[in-house]
C-alpha cells in the first residue's frame, strides 16, 4: 500500500510567490490562523537549511487518523503529535506533514503554552525532519529542540 501523498491539496497557502506550502484538514474542522505568514516562515526554515522547497504538504487531522498512519506506514503501535513522510532528494524538501490537532491541543496544555505555539512548535519539528533531521538520540533531540526554538522566535518577528 502506497503512502498518502497530497500533491494537490484544496486549500494552497495565500503566500506572495507561488510557495508550494499547502494547508489540508483532513478529519477534523481546523483553519490554520495567518497562513500566509506561517508560509513565509516555512520557506525561511528551509532556505536557512540551505534547501530548495519544491512542495509541502501540512494535514490537520484526529489522534485516531494519525494513530492509523502510524500503525500502517510505520508500523508503531503508539499516539504521536506529528508524522513526516518525505518525498524529496538530498537538498529538497517535499513531502507531507500530518499533525494531530487533538495531540497539539494535550501537548499545549501539558506544557503550559498557548496552542498555537505548540502547533508552531510541531509544524517546523516536522519540517526539520524533511530537511534531514531526526531525534532518535539525546544529542539529536537537543539540537532539534535548540532549532525548534530558535525558528519560532523568528516567527515572532514576521
Amino acid at each position: 500500500m502506497a503512502i498518502p501523498h497530497f500533491p494537490e491539496l484544496p486549500f494552497e497557502s495565500p503566500s506572495e510567490g507561488g510557495l508550494a506550502i499547502y494547508f489540508y484538514p483532513e478529519d477534523v474542522d481546523f483553519d490554520l490562523a495567518h497562513p500566509q505568514a506561517v508560509s513565509k516562515w516555512l520557506q525561511k526554515v528551509v532556505e536557512q537549511e540551505g534547501k530548495e522547497l519544491l512542495s509541502l504538504s501540512y494535514v490537520f487531522c484526529s489522534d485516531e487518523y494519525l494513530f492509523r498512519l502510524n500503525e500502517e506506514y510505520l508500523q508503531h503501535d503508539t499516539y504521536t503529535d506529528v508524522i513526516t513522510f518525505p518525498y524529496g532528494g538530498e537538498n529538497e524538501v517535499e513531502g507531507d506533514i500530518f499533525i494531530s490537532i487533538e495531540r497539539v491541543k494535550e501537548n499545549a496544555a501539558t506544557f503550559k503554552t498557548s496552542f498555537e505555539r505548540e502547533l508552531h512548535r510541531v509544524m517546523v519539528h516536522g519540517l526539520l525532519h524533511l530537511c534531514g533531521y531526526v531525534d532518535k538520540g539525546e544529542e539529536e533531540t537537543l539540537l532539534m529542540r535548540k532549532k525548534e526554538s530558535d525558528y519560532l522566535r523568528q516567527l515572532e518577528e514576521v
